[in-house]
């Protein structure tokens, strides 16, 4: 696209941008998620052009509000429209992150708040939920891969799983295949997606968070913990643990860069601070106890 002379961001441009990335291939996530950012800056430019400056100072507002993460989102956002316009002025730089060593602890789901997740729905009498649970965590496919999780993906025992323009072949285990059959037969589901609502379709992303977030009390796991994509960093986590092979769980999760996939596998540093107390290299006394034991 030429150089407009006023840079104005208006929806027309915001609606023009998006179609161009769709036509790119760019996934329909992706697209929400860029049309949003973009939104939100446009509402705090109030019809003013674009400058450098502004920019900058919409950059200091993110870094002050959301994750340094996040801001990089929206600034991918922001950089992209910038360069389909052709105001590379405008672009700015992304926040610098450095590698963290571990997860937020508060955050890691361990196996036993999962079965806990699992037995909570099916106590319940939420079949279905207790399903999507333990499909996701057994598989590690996305929840926004579950439709591709059809009667006739667990018939040949494996899934293939469109995402992000690349086609993976997800297996499905005996186990697994056996029990979504069953689901599947007594539900009358013969073909298609096995998750789905009462009106046919396939089972929205919102409905299974909202389904998992109540599950909170009666499980006794805490809320933060409580969201499907965590389930998909047990699986990854579990994996890693029994086969330390980081190469091919990238390719069972999908992932192109393998660096993605170490952020899956992080530990919270509880379990590293105690394999340092494990070592028993301290010495001294304290209260007149010895601390080797």
């Amino acid at each position: 696209m030429r150089k407009i002379g006023k840079q104005l961001i208006t929806i027309q441009l915001i609606d023009n941008y998006c179609a161009w990335l769709a036509g790119c291939e760019k996934s329909e996530k992706t697209i929400q998620k860029y049309r949003y950012h973009l939104i939100q800056f446009m509402k705090y430019l109030d019809w003013r052009p674009v400058t450098k400056e502004r920019v900058l100072i919409w950059k200091k507002y993110l870094r002050g509000h959301y994750a340094p993460i996040s801001v990089n989102g929206a600034l991918t956002a922001l950089n992209g429209l910038f360069q389909f316009c052709n105001w590379k002025d405008c672009m700015v730089r992304f926040l610098k992150i450095g590698k963290a060593s571990f997860c937020q602890e508060s955050r890691e789901l361990s196996k036993e708040e999962y079965v806990r997740l699992v037995e909570a729905a099916a106590q319940k009498g939420n079949e279905r939920l207790a399903l999507v649970i333990q499909t996701i965590c057994a598989s590690g496919i996305r929840i926004s891969e579950l439709a591709y999780i059809s009667v006739e993906a667990v018939q040949r025992g494996r899934a293939e799983v469109e995402c992000k323009g690349r086609v993976r072949t997800v297996l499905l285990t005996k186990n697994l295949c056996i029990i979504l059959q069953q689901y599947a037969i007594r539900k009358g589901i013969t073909e298609g997606a096995i998750f789905r609502t009462r009106n046919g379709k396939a089972l929205d992303r919102s409905n299974i968070w909202r389904e998992m977030k109540a599950l909170g009390a009666a499980a006794c796991v805490e809320r933060d913990k409580i969201f499907p994509h965590n389930l998909r960093h047990l699986f990854a986590r579990t994996y890693y643990e029994a086969e330390k092979d980081l190469s091919k769980l990238a390719d069972i999760l999908g992932h192109q860069d393998i660096n993605t996939t170490r952020i899956y596998t992080m530990e919270s540093g509880n379990r590293h601070r105690q394999q340092l107390e494990k070592l028993g290299l301290l010495v001294t006394s304290y209260n007149r106890l010895s601390l080797l034991l």
